[in-house]
């Protein structure tokens, strides 16, 4: 008799000498099922999770004394090491310079910022990625993208619920099958530090940009783009779960590369200009 799916997606461990696919594999357990199933919290870290979630998407320099501080004002009694480990966990930082919890991991390579006072010209001359926090009705997964600058193209994403590196690497090789970019930038997190992450991209010889510690603006195309997919999708729908949060993002990428207009792109969308530079080369 076939053991249930919830105790073989438990034998699936992130932090196990194998890896996360082939451990599935061996459990008998589909990968997406084991990503998607939200993160478990309590109903109250959920609240503040969500609080702290919207808040440092208008003030990204709020870190955890401050955090807690506004929290605090409306009447939410909670102490700043409790903050500290939620913000940690959702995996935020403040922009500004201090603690923070987008580290590499020791002995991890750290490359040099490159897109200081570099004029984006051209598709393909700067892609981005990053990860971010999605609040859900009952708990919460993580987002990765990775994004063309100069046409503001989603060329793939993920969702998972650890934040090991694989999501991100996945959403970086099916990006690669849209084209190669000349530059591509991330955060100094352990994801993006780490060799199979970086490797990718030195096969490719890919010029590998980091942004300065502490400094998430570094990034800001897709900074915004967290925004816009959290307050058009995330925050009105507040998902169930990850399976309905992966149908309606696939929704809304869609969307936004192929229908939204952007002013700085001459309302156009992403697409056509990344259809009409790629084409170009």
């Amino acid at each position: 008799m076939s053991l249930p799916l919830s105790t073989r997606r438990s034998w699936v461990e992130p932090s196990a000498e194998y890896s996360v696919r082939r451990q599935c594999r061996l459990a008998g357990v589909a990968r997406s099922g084991f990503y998607y199933v939200p993160v478990a919290e309590s109903e109250e870290n959920l609240l503040l999770m969500r609080l702290i979630d919207e808040q440092y998407m208008r003030h990204p320099e709020f870190g955890y004394p401050r955090m807690t501080d506004w929290l605090n004002e409306r009447g939410y009694k909670i102490n700043h090491k409790r903050i500290a480990r939620l913000m940690r966990r959702m995996g935020l930082q403040a922009i500004t310079p201090g603690p923070h919890t987008s580290k590499p991991s020791p002995g991890h390579k750290i490359y040099p910022y490159l897109l200081r006072d570099l004029e984006i010209e051209r598709v393909n001359q700067v892609w981005s990625t990053d990860i971010t926090y999605i609040p859900m009705r009952h708990g919460f997964l993580y987002l990765t993208a990775v994004m063309e600058w100069y046409s503001r193209y989603v060329l793939a994403w993920e969702l998972s619920n650890t934040l090991e590196s694989q999501f991100c690497v996945a959403a970086l090789k099916r990006a690669l099958m849209q084209g190669t970019p000349e530059i591509f930038n991330t955060d100094q997190g352990a994801q993006f530090t780490s060799e199979i992450f970086t490797g990718v991209l030195l096969d490719k010889d890919i010029a590998i940009s980091m942004d300065g510690r502490g400094r998430a603006l570094d990034n800001a195309f897709i900074e915004r783009l967290w925004w816009s997919v959290k307050y058009e999708e995330v925050y009105p729908k507040c998902y169930a779960d990850g399976h309905a949060l992966h149908k309606g993002l696939a929704a809304y990428f869609d969307y936004y590369n192929n229908e939204r207009k952007h002013t700085a792109l001459d309302k156009r969308t992403p697409a056509e200009v990344f259809i009409e530079g790629a084409d170009r080369k």
